[in-house]
């Protein structure tokens, strides 16, 4: 094959012909309008039959009307007359498990159209018999199965049809240069749905490249190949996602030779709807038993046992130095600044930990510094290579300490809050109140509050915003101690009492001023 890329058009990738009635982009639309209008006659005589095979038999999968251009083929395979050219072929679709069932459900089928006295001809398959066609090399069927009419589709047609316009424009593009367009994944397994993915994967001839080199005529056809993908969803008009992946045929060898295990499921499981005599002899090759690995292929294979044990034991160590360290020494950190001091470094949590809240405060017991010690000393050792690994159970004992920890962790942080609320609270109470004590004299609370009000705020000393400021300091000094407060309430009594004092501060600044004039 002589490399013609160089001097074809668009992306250098040189324009082929396919011989395929849905090539054209027009085509697929045309196609679905003709069968639209030949519909619209009989409409109500095959809603009628829908419905009747829908009612008796909801399990089934489509129900769809075969294109007209595509009948001979079917007749050929059905032995039927030929005059059946001029009914409507309409195709249902049941699962592998009821087609044992597959007498009686044409039977009752054909009994209801005979009673409409209707033109149609009834073709019933399920999903393996249609992938059967294709694996006869009779795509042109399952072309016109997937571009049939639907009346009713679970999501096997709608994922059938995109892959087959995207195999239709993909192949009128550069036709040459594919050798196999297969479908996979829940299409084929029977599971697909209206939203299913459609796994289709793409094997590209790169044997006679010689200018070009193949990795870069790979990346050309699979950029192609992807523009073809909202295209092919646009005219299908299904919400299935189609998901290429594109292989060059000596790639593919080579995975083939070395045993990988994607590409014999690949093999095992795909269904082709185009092949140039590749596909098949391996799907063959494969069934017979022939398709083994090499010995190397073994052998690397064999040694993936060893590395997993490896990376799981590599990944357990990762845990805890990675997770459960830090997981343990942030949260520590975090409870130090909060109790006022600057976070020491992640190695001297344990001993600040201890000072603060064990020592100092007792707060917290001391279980829970040896906790952060044993972390702590795992993660040194791992970083002087003491350590090399760690087992499951040593693990699982530590996630458990840690869940521990961490849950006094966040008790301990309410202790810190609730101390730090009850000093800020009684600051605020013992600052209004010596300055008022300044002014009133040394008298009980309730006495201070009703002299204040009297003596200054009803003589418009004071504003009566600075009354309700008093009070509410009062209550929510009354209200913590009572455990009813919390950290919002004693911030915002803090901040209103700045309001108060200052201007406390300010009137007995004037006062003294005044004072001094006097004299």
């Amino acid at each position: 094959m002589k490399d013609e890329t160089k001097e074809s058009g668009e992306n250098d990738i040189p324009e082929m012909e396919l011989d395929n009635k849905y090539s054209d982009r027009k085509d697929f639309q045309e196609h679905h309008e003709d069968i639209k209008k030949d519909m619209d006659k009989t409409k109500k005589e095959i809603e009628k039959v829908k419905s009747f095979i829908l009612k008796k038999y909801p399990f089934t999968q489509v129900v769809s009307i075969l294109p007209p251009q595509s009948i001979k083929h079917f007749i050929d395979e059905e032995e039927v007359p030929k005059e059946t050219e001029k009914h409507i072929h309409l195709l249902v679709v049941v699962p592998e498990e009821n087609m044992k069932e597959s007498g009686k459900i044409k039977t009752e089928i054909v009994k209801q159209i005979e009673e409409l006295k209707q033109k149609i001809w009834l073709h019933l398959k399920s999903p393996n018999e249609v992938w059967e066609l294709c694996l006869d090399s009779k795509f042109e069927l399952v072309t016109a199965i997937a571009m049939s009419f639907p009346l009713h589709d679970t999501g096997v047609l709608g994922a059938l049809r995109v892959a087959e316009i995207h195999k239709s424009l993909v192949l009128q593009k550069f036709e040459k240069y594919v050798v196999s367009y297969v479908i996979a994944g829940s299409l084929v397994r029977g599971e697909a749905v209206p939203t299913s993915d459609v796994d289709v994967f793409i094997i590209i001839n790169d044997t006679d490249v010689k200018r070009m080199p193949r990795l870069e005529l790979k990346e050309r056809l699979r950029s192609i190949i992807y523009q073809y993908v909202a295209e092919a969803s646009q005219l299908a008009g299904v919400q299935n996602k189609l998901s290429p992946q594109v292989y060059l045929l000596t790639d593919f060898w080579e995975s083939v030779k070395d045993a990988h295990p994607v590409i014999f499921t690949f093999i095992r499981d795909g269904i082709p709807i185009y092949d140039r005599g590749t596909f098949m002899p391996w799907k063959s090759l494969l069934r017979m038993g022939k398709l083994k690995p090499s010995p190397e292929a073994i052998d690397m294979f064999m040694s993936m046992g060893d590395k997993t044990v490896k990376r799981v034991k590599s990944a357990l160590l990762d845990v805890v130095v990675n997770e459960i360290f830090w997981g343990v020494t942030t949260p520590s950190q975090a409870l130090l600044m909060l109790y006022g001091l600057p976070p020491p470094t992640p190695k001297h949590v344990a001993s600040e930990m201890k000072r603060i809240f064990v020592d100092k405060e007792k707060m917290l017991e001391k279980k829970y510094i040896t906790i952060i010690e044993k972390v702590v000393g795992i993660y040194k050792d791992y970083e002087h290579e003491k350590i090399k690994e760690i087992s499951g159970e040593q693990i699982d004992k530590l996630v458990a300490n840690v869940e521990d920890f961490l849950k006094r962790l966040k008790e301990l942080r309410e202790q810190i809050e609730k101390r730090e609320q009850e000093k800020t609270i009684e600051q605020i109470y013992k600052d209004v109140f010596t300055l008022l004590k300044s002014m009133i004299g040394n008298k009980a609370q309730d006495t201070i509050v009703e002299e204040f009000e009297k003596q200054f705020v009803k003589k418009a000393k004071f504003a009566p915003q600075h009354l309700r400021i008093l009070k509410d300091i009062i209550h929510a000094r009354t209200e913590f101690k009572k455990g009813k407060s919390d950290m919002h309430k004693v911030d915002e009594a803090r901040k209103n009492a700045s309001i108060l004092i200052n201007d406390i501060i300010e009137y007995n600044q004037r006062c003294e001023l005044m004072n001094k004039k006097k004299e």
